[in-house]
């Protein structure tokens, strides 16, 4: 699985205008559902708001990954940005986050789910990503770098 396949530049936004939580994930779902990645968008918001009031997302390192399973997702979308401003997301090492990936899939692809949510977890391990991702200013730059690192790490 490539993730800069599944997460496109017309996916990703720099910057999320969202102020908090709730409304970066908005953001982030109705930019899957403008760019024809959802087959139900009121579903898909629901799962991963769902899954997030069970638990933060946010995993420490500024990185938030909400995410969802959902009938709302034929296969399995990505969309990610930038907040304008760092957003509390009551994360695991209690800093804001900068980046934002959020992940839905349908109930039945657990398994490449998994997989993406681990995959986008290793990346941000790494230090010259997180300073990649902190210096990029537009959504072609943030891809791109995605891009770069995942081949590297491959």
């Amino acid at each position: 699985m490539e993730i800069a396949k599944i997460l496109t530049p017309e996916r990703i936004r720099v910057p999320l205008t969202g102020a908090d939580k709730n409304g970066v994930i908005t953001e982030l779902i109705d930019l899957l559902n403008q760019t024809g990645a959802l087959a139900n968008r009121d579903s898909a918001l629901q799962s991963v708001l769902k899954r997030e009031a069970e638990r933060s997302t946010g995993i420490g390192f500024g990185l938030a990954i909400p995410h969802g399973k959902s009938d709302g997702a034929k296969s399995i979308v990505m969309a990610a940005g930038k907040p304008n401003q760092p957003v509390e997301f009551q994360s695991a090492d209690g800093r804001p986050v900068h980046f934002v990936v959020l992940l839905v899939s349908p109930p039945d692809q657990t398994g490449t789910h998994i997989q993406a949510l681990a995959k986008i977890s290793r990346l941000m391990m790494v230090e010259s990503f997180r300073a990649a991702v902190a210096e990029a200013k537009t959504a072609q730059e943030l891809h791109a770098k995605i891009s770069s690192f995942e081949t590297a790490l491959a």
